[in-house]
């Protein structure tokens, strides 16, 4: 099977920064998009930002030209910094990739991480 771990996640002052990380492990053939989705207490889900196996970057327009996310498709990784963050960015920030294929004849799965808090608050 296939797993998401999430890292990166915590407590950060208005204004400030932080990293998201998410590996995917597993027998993985191949990853066509990764990327984080968010969720605030009493809200829905939203997607944050995506990237695909080619470098194609998405945002969300409340994230736009503050959250960057990259993508390193040898270690199967996905990065998303997070700067200028705001006490609205405050969620529970999940991983995911779509697109998968496993080894051997596989169809598409899309996976999740458990996902990881971050707080931003003074």
């Amino acid at each position: 099977q296939v797993q998401l771990v999430e890292s990166g996640g915590g407590l950060v002052q208005p204004g400030g920064s932080l990293r998201l990380s998410c590996a995917a492990s597993g027998s993985i053939f191949s990853i066509n998009s990764m990327g984080w989705y968010r969720q605030a207490p009493g809200k829905q889900r939203e997607s944050v930002a995506s990237i695909t196996k080619g470098g194609s970057t998405n945002y969300a327009d409340s994230v736009q030209g503050r959250f960057t996310i990259s993508r390193d498709n040898a270690k199967n990784t996905v990065y998303l910094e997070m700067n200028s963050l705001k006490p609205e960015d405050t969620a529970v920030y999940y991983c995911t990739a779509g697109g998968v294929r496993l080894v051997g004849p596989s169809p598409e799965y899309r996976y999740w991480g458990q996902g990881t808090q971050v707080t931003v608050s003074s």
